[in-house]
């Protein structure tokens, strides 16, 4: 299948991408399985933008910076902020329904968020990624030059080695996906393709990401030769809900931000009281990393399995109207948040690294786009602030559509392309292989590469990488591939990745803590591992 440009990735960047350029181009998005299924739907804060009068672009920028370890590029920091008001009228205009506060003449209501020196959130309740999926999606029906495959696993990018005739030229055609109602990979071929694949959550244990959340466009990309940057920085939320039964479930950094206070819970040495102003000036409103790290330390100290977070001491109609979905759900569990603490563990939720692009998504190879969470722009630099993410997909994804619009001639119509070949396998007989594997990866990653580091944890991970990627490999070239192997071999790259990455830096810095490297050096430098297929 041939289209203008192929989206790899339904969420808000591949979806904000897809309605700009569809005004001129024939745009086809893959989504690995539902539309909805990505990250975006699952954000329940909101988006960071300068919206109150008593804040300004210089104040939204320093905390960016400061939350990012300095490691921050502060081109990509101002072209992000800058632009992040008019990403919110366009939502609106979409039919984003944000909160609105009644105190100020029907302007948004602007909440707040750990390491945000102002309120500058907007939100829908605590469920706005929903409702921003929601509205981009039904933009996207509506149009017709958007199509879109739902239960489409992309494999990996067409380069110039899958033409017919090689020129050694360095670009993408489009990617290689299994159809998952077929079994078979098909070939989409496209002028320019852009990645929007989401983050690498699954490599963890512990993750709030949703399932398909495996690294693939890191992965791809990689492999297809280009370059990747500060996949070290994995950042962990201090707040998700400890419950043996539902696994993965978010509670929004909002909590804290209208009062919610972390406390160790009854039965340890001081039970019931506060721990994080032993930690840090700011409190519960440090940056993500800090609070994390905080929460690990009184769990380890401690021997606990979680630690309390409690917003009961604020008017119950307040904490109801504001966290509506999180009271509901947490009642259909037996816990009153407006009466009781919630029990909270930090899980792995956002992939600071990724691909290397350009204030215009540009990765090395021509032809391709990187967007949103697979992407490593410069804007979260050694940590994400909070509800940076949101906005980064808008902004990206809107520069990226438009610097294609703009370069248009300059791309050709695909070349001809080999199609996917698969005479020399046969059907997997030994699933069993992935499922092991798949466990085993994601144990030691938490054991060994999570909050807290050493270099001996990291040698130990690597070792273990390598031996898992000689039996993947080994698997992936004799049978044909199926949606979990290429999830797998996927995660195993990612996995790579990040371990090379936290053994290339000597020190200390945002989300990378390292105990036999405990300094923050004095001048910040990022991570950028460059493949061999260059």
């Amino acid at each position: 299948m041939t289209h203008d440009v192929l989206i790899i990735g339904s969420g808000a960047a591949g979806l904000t991408a897809a309605l700009v350029l569809a005004e001129q181009a024939r745009v086809l998005v893959l989504a690995k399985g539902a539309l909805d299924a990505g990250s975006t739907a699952w954000a329940q804060g909101g988006i960071a933008a300068v919206l109150d009068e008593g804040d300004t672009f210089e104040d939204h920028v320093r905390d960016t910076m400061v939350a990012g370890g300095g490691l921050n590029r502060r081109e990509t920091v101002e072209f992000v902020i800058e632009h992040a008001p008019q990403a919110i009228e366009r939502l609106i205009e979409l039919g984003v329904p944000f909160n609105v506060d009644p105190a100020v003449d029907g302007g948004l209501h602007l909440t707040r968020e750990g390491g945000h020196s102002h309120r500058r959130i907007v939100h829908v309740n605590d469920a706005t990624g929903w409702a921003v999926q929601e509205a981009l999606l039904k933009a996207a029906h509506a149009h017709p030059n958007i199509t879109m495959m739902p239960d489409m696993v992309a494999v990996d990018l067409i380069t110039d080695r899958h033409r017919t005739a090689p020129t050694g030229e360095r670009r993408v055609w489009g990617a290689y996906a299994l159809n998952g109602q077929t079994g078979r990979v098909e070939c989409f071929a496209a002028k320019a393709t852009i990645l929007a694949t989401g983050g690498a959550g699954r490599t963890y244990l512990f993750s709030t990401a949703p399932r398909g959340a495996t690294g693939d466009g890191i992965a791809m990309a990689w492999r297809a030769g280009c370059r990747i940057s500060n996949m070290e920085f994995m950042q962990f939320h201090p707040t998700c809900l400890y419950n043996l039964e539902v696994k993965n479930f978010l509670i929004t950094e909002a909590v804290r931000g209208e009062g919610g206070h972390l406390k160790l819970p009854p039965g340890v040495p001081g039970g019931g009281e506060r721990f994080m102003p032993r930690f840090d000036p700011r409190e519960e409103l440090a940056p993500r990393d800090v609070v994390a790290r905080a929460i690990d330390h009184e769990i380890k100290r401690l021997g606990l399995d979680y630690v309390h977070l409690d917003i009961s001491h604020k008017d119950p109609e307040f904490v109801r109207g504001h966290f509506p979905n999180i009271y509901e759900r947490l009642m259909g569990l037996g816990i009153d948040m407006t009466k009781q603490p919630i029990p909270v563990v930090p899980a792995q939720h956002y992939t600071c690294g990724g691909v290397l692009i350009d204030l215009t998504g540009r990765a090395d190879l021509s032809g391709l786009y990187a967007v949103g969470e697979c992407s490593e722009s410069g804007l979260h630099g050694a940590n994400r602030l909070a509800s940076n993410s949101l906005l980064e997909c808008f902004v990206f994804g809107d520069a990226a559509a438009r610097d294609i619009l703009a370069r248009w001639d300059q791309f050709a119509p695909p070349p001809e392309l080999r199609a996917w070949d698969e005479s020399r396998v046969a059907d997997s007989d030994e699933e069993v292989v992935i499922k092991q594997n798949w466990t085993e990866l994601r144990r030691f990653m938490w054991n060994y590469v999570g909050i807290v580091r050493t270099t001996k944890r990291l040698e130990r991970a690597a070792h273990r990488i390598k031996l898992l990627q000689g039996e993947v490999n080994e698997y992936y070239g004799n049978f044909r591939v199926t949606a979990d192997l290429i999830e797998l071999r996927n995660l195993l790259q990612t996995a790579e990745l990040i371990v090379k990455a936290a053994r290339a830096r000597h020190e200390s810095r945002g989300l990378h803590y390292n105990l036999d490297f405990p300094q923050t050096d004095p001048a910040a430098r990022d991570t950028i591992l460059v493949p061999k297929v260059r």
